[in-house]
């Protein structure tokens, strides 16, 4: 029962993340026709989105392995088990929200391919909202690590 949950957890996450938050982005640009995007800005969205997805997804297996869980809290509650150790390296030498980080640069790449104000928008209300979380997230971090996670973030950067 627990594998199942793990495994939906990751599946609804990434189902956002991936799928439903660049539809809404294209619904709210009116549906425009992705067709006749030119081969650079495709180029520049295409590189974005797949540089975005590969540091969210070094992250998910990284701290899959040497995490034993996953530190992402939706608000407080949990979505899939949470990590057993703070991890301070790979990914998270870079800074304290790689895998945030690749999501914003992949979602960043469909506001390139969409070039809307309205995508934008969706994409800084996105913004906003994970700040919230992330907020909530490092209070949590806190709680379950102490002073290891204060030193952490002491000398490594949000974002």
């Amino acid at each position: 029962m627990k594998k199942l949950r793990d495994i939906l957890g990751y599946v609804l996450g990434g189902l956002l993340f991936v799928l439903l938050i660049p539809a809404v982005m294209w619904f709210a640009s009116g549906r425009p026709a992705i067709a006749h995007v030119s081969v650079l800005r495709t180029s520049v969205a295409v590189l974005m989105m797949l540089g975005g997805l590969a540091m969210s997804v070094w992250t998910i297996v990284y701290m899959r392995q040497r995490g034993k869980g996953n530190p992402m809290d939706a608000f407080g509650h949990e979505v899939a088990p949470r990590t057993q150790h703070l991890m301070t390296d790979g990914p998270y030498r870079i800074n304290r929200n790689p895998m945030l980080n690749g999501t914003l640069l992949y979602l960043a790449g469909f506001v390139v391919l969409l070039c809307t104000w309205q995508s934008a928008l969706v994409w800084l209300i996105f913004i906003a909202i994970m700040m919230v979380q992330v907020i909530s997230e490092e209070r949590r971090l806190h709680r379950d690590f102490g002073q290891e996670y204060d030193t952490y973030r002491r000398h490594t950067r949000r974002f």
